[in-house]
């Protein structure tokens, strides 16, 4: 079951690409998300680039909403902190298709945010979010 999210891209913005300026959720329950990096199930960090980092990490995050009863779409707002921003930069199509590929074409809140290093040193990137949930 989705839930209806309206997603608000001002005109007096600039044309977003892979965020949207603003989701306005229903009233009901939200779901705060915790950050998310690239651990394996043994919680180790996978080997792997910034973009097999990236798909991990979402598919973490994917995992903690699916146990809270979520789906992709319901995602209102993602932070992504980025430790190489000229890596994550330059990968960033790839990124992208990750996201398609797990998420879909419709973008939530987003920001990404570069960090000099996450918890775990081998981290890469980590995602941390919300969901408005039905």
């Amino acid at each position: 079951m989705g839930v209806n999210l309206d997603r608000v891209n001002p005109p007096e913005l600039a044309r977003p690409s892979g965020f949207s300026h603003v989701v306005v959720a229903p009233a009901g329950r939200t779901a705060y998300l915790a950050g998310q990096t690239a651990q394996d199930a043994t919680g180790q960090i996978i080997d792997g680039d910034i973009v097999e980092q990236f798909e991990q990490a979402l598919g973490n995050l994917l995992t903690a909403l699916a146990a809270a009863g979520g789906e992709p779409d319901h995602l209102t707002s993602v932070t992504v902190y980025i430790v190489d921003m000229a890596a994550y930069r330059e990968r960033a199509r790839d990124i992208g298709e990750v996201w398609k590929r797990l998420v879909g074409r419709d973008y939530p809140a987003m920001a990404g945010i570069g960090v000099a290093r996450l918890w775990d040193d081998a981290a890469l990137v980590e995602l941390q979010g919300s969901a408005a949930l039905p």
